[in-house]
């Protein structure tokens, strides 16, 4: 599955949503499945897969799923554990309910996830006003070198 317009502002502004989205929803989850998750397809993208990055995403998304619904305690406890300072208090303790949670890194990530967004959507909007499509209907990105790679591997694989 090959999206050549999905060019590497597409997967900034979901990456940065997403792990926004795993911390501040999925605290105790957001070392693996928020930054981890992310920077696999990301570089894949980046890298040497260019138009693949939702494929990768998907196939990432899903084997780290069915490992952390088989084996959940490599993320809630022991040796791999990766808890934020926001529950360091001891949110895995059943005893313990995280009473004392300190939003602000929480509020910074949202802001930054929020800025990038809006200025990746301005950047297409012009992008797409400028080429007079609509960008709902038409691919934006023709013509750049991402695209290009990514329509090159799609014609390789045909």
């Amino acid at each position: 599955m090959l999206w050549p317009d999905m060019i590497w502002l597409f997967i900034l502004a979901y990456d940065v949503w997403n792990f926004e989205y795993t911390y501040s929803n999925l605290p105790t989850h957001s070392w693996y499945c928020g930054v981890a998750l992310l920077l696999a397809p990301t570089f894949a993208a980046a890298i040497w897969n260019k138009g693949g990055w939702i494929q990768n995403r998907a196939n990432t998304l899903a084997i780290w799923c069915m490992f952390a619904q088989v084996i959940p305690e490599f993320q809630d406890s022991g040796r791999f554990a990766v808890l934020p300072v926001l529950y360091k208090n001891g949110v895995m303790n059943p005893a313990v309910h995280p009473g004392a949670a300190a939003p602000t890194m929480m509020g910074v990530i949202a802001i930054l996830s929020l800025v990038i967004n809006v200025v990746v959507f301005a950047i297409i909007w012009k992008r797409a006003t400028s080429k007079g499509i609509n960008p709902y209907t038409h691919e934006v990105f023709v013509g750049t070198k991402d695209y290009e790679e990514a329509m090159a591997r799609a014609q390789k694989q045909s």
